[in-house]
């Protein structure tokens, strides 16, 4: 068998914690990319192919690598047609992570320890296709059979929110809360589009939106409509991080030229960017909120691909900006007023590890333990070795054992499994040390402790769940 109890465990010591301490203890999903509406109707999906395949961008990434033609990843091909060219490409990932994800899911969700290779492909796709007829199999039975407690959906300012209310009106016992997204808010760089969403956010907000002022004051009106309905994580997606001096009163007016049709060049687009994100963090400050900076990706690379098949299909990279800069300049904006929220950074580039990690004790207060967070490997990240990266950066310069844990940013109902990678490597890296002599075997029940925190505990009293 390729996935034992054991996978990734390989010392004593490491069984231990990962058995004993992290295995059982429930999952705060602080960060994915969940329909609600499928939670809400409690979906059941029509094959596996759907489930597994539907939106995974890094299944899409690996098939194109391997040959595959789009008919078979994001075109009209049958379902079976498409989970067979999976199959075909699942043993071309070895050492890829997605080799690990894909045996671990079929064996935590459907029971399967069989590896899926195009001979066992048939096998595989009808017994979990089978097993999706059954109970347990829906959207809400997923959730329950991966012991989540919590999670965090990624939410619009024009959103109803409607989903969420019905989830929580339905009595389902695991929380599905909304979290703010207002990035369209700030995408000041496409005249069109973002008149055209400022109209859509003028008609759900029911105000006039003609000053930088009334933006401000509708996304205030949205902002609360969300913490009413159970919201207290905001979530931030930035390519580079904006800081650009400014007063607000030039930023209004460079503003104003947006929503009169004129576009901005890159220098004053930062403006305004600036001045809105700033504003924007300070809402989050004033209602205790939990704030998540994502940055640095370059989106949309390949703009044949992105003209026929979108937006989030698998052609967004990583960006090789400096972020130091700017980062320090906009945390120290909103710190120096008292206005910074709990905050978690994330970083793209691996290479910014350090800068990120470092960037966060200079801002950390000394009243609230952990607040402020280098968030969990992200993205292009998310593997052994940028998880281990991540975590030997966040000992090197923080304190892991304030760490919030891992997160999905999935839109699947199968990516639980990764926070079982996370707790397995995590117990790995301390068992390790342990029978190193690293950390002293006297201090067994500190780790034992902090094991259970960084898997669960940390995020629980974090985010106040």
């Amino acid at each position: 068998m390729f996935i034992t109890d054991d996978f990734l465990l390989s010392n004593d010591t490491a069984r231990h914690l990962y058995h004993a301490h992290a295995e059982r203890l429930p999952i705060i999903d602080y960060h994915c990319h969940l329909a609600p509406q499928q939670v809400a109707e409690d979906y059941r999906f029509r094959s596996i192919t759907e489930l597994w395949l539907g939106g995974d961008h890094y299944k899409w990434r690996a098939m194109r690598a391997n040959g595959v033609p789009e008919k078979y990843i994001t075109g009209d091909a049958d379902d079976w047609s498409k989970f067979q060219k999976w199959a075909e490409t699942v043993p071309y990932t070895l050492r890829n992570p997605l080799y690990h994800w894909t045996h671990l899911e079929l064996k935590t969700a459907f029971g399967i320890t069989e590896l899926l290779t195009p001979a066992s492909a048939r096998r595989i796709f009808d017994r979990c296709n089978e097993l999706l007829q059954s109970e347990g199999y829906s959207a809400r039975g997923l959730m329950r059979h991966y012991n989540v407690e919590a999670v965090c959906t990624t939410d619009d300012p024009c959103d109803t929110l409607e989903y969420h209310r019905q989830v929580k009106n339905d009595g389902f016992e695991i929380k599905m809360l909304p979290a703010w997204r207002p990035d369209k808010a700030m995408a000041v760089e496409d005249v069109t589009a973002y008149n055209a969403y400022i109209d859509r956010l003028a008609e759900v907000a029911g105000k006039e939106i003609n000053t930088l002022d009334s933006l401000l004051d509708a996304l205030k009106t949205r902002h609360d409509y969300f913490a009413g309905n159970g919201c207290s994580v905001a979530d931030h997606g930035l390519s580079e991080v904006p800081y650009a001096e400014t007063t607000y009163k030039e930023a209004a007016k460079l503003w104003l030229k947006v929503r009169q049709g004129q576009t901005l060049n890159k220098a004053e687009a930062a403006q305004v960017q600036t001045a809105l994100l700033i504003e924007l963090c300070r809402m989050n400050a004033e209602k205790g909120w939990v704030q998540q900076l994502h940055f640095g990706p370059l989106r949309n690379v390949n703009t044949r691909a992105a003209r026929t098949l979108g937006p989030d299909t698998g052609f967004d990279t990583i960006g090789d900006w400096r972020s130091a800069a700017n980062l320090a300049r906009l945390l120290d904006a909103l710190d120096s007023d008292d206005r910074l929220a709990k905050t978690i950074l994330y970083n793209i580039n691996p290479a910014d590890n350090t800068v990120t990690a470092a960037m966060t004790a200079n801002f950390q207060d000394g009243r609230t333990a952990g607040k402020m967070q280098f968030g969990a490997a992200w993205w292009f990240n998310d593997q052994l070795s940028g998880m281990r990266q991540q975590l030997d950066t966040l000992s090197s310069q923080g304190l892991l054992s304030r760490f919030v844990g891992m997160l999905t940013d999935s839109r699947s109902f199968l990516s639980y499994p990764r926070h079982e990678y996370f707790r397995r490597l995590l117990c790995d890296i301390l068992g390790d040390d342990i029978e190193r002599g690293l950390i002293p075997n006297e201090a067994m029940e500190c780790v034992e402790q902090m094991t259970e925190d960084i898997c669960y505990y940390n995020a629980k009293r974090y985010f106040n769940f």
